[in-house]
């Protein structure tokens, strides 16, 4: 069975990075789209990035863009994301999600319904 393990949450500054990881185990990336997403409370749940481990396209949301970056290590079967320049609308818990059948694409945002195997969240706290 597939699962995914995320770590790297915490409580941070505004202006701090984290850096987030997701292991994913039962399966290899290959063919998939890996992915993050977040969900305040009371919010729904968006997505952050998206990439796609078949041609290596990436996809962010305006939100993040410039801030936030999205890598892989196949070897460790896990994809990261780092977040740098944290303000506290970033707060939220944090998903890493995979899809198959998908392909993330650089200006259309991604759901969470094409996403079928999900992390049990990690919490990102930015306060001062």
């Amino acid at each position: 069975q597939v699962q995914l393990v995320e770590s790297g949450g915490g409580l941070v500054e505004p202006g701090g990075s984290l850096r987030l990881s997701c292991t994913v185990s039962g399966s290899t990336m290959d063919g998939y789209a890996s992915a993050w997403f977040r969900q305040a409370p009371g919010k729904q749940r968006d997505g952050v990035s998206c990439f796609s481990h078949s041609d290596g396209s990436i996809y962010y949301a305006d939100s993040v863009k410039g801030r936030f970056t999205i890598s892989r290590d196949n070897a460790k079967n896990t994809v990261y994301l780092q977040m740098n320049s944290l303000d506290t609308e970033d707060t939220a818990v944090y998903y890493c999600a995979l899809a198959n059948m998908f392909w993330c694409e650089d200006n259309s945002p991604i759901s969470k319904y094409d996403f079928g195997y999900w992390g049990q969240g990690t919490q990102v706290t930015v306060s001062s």
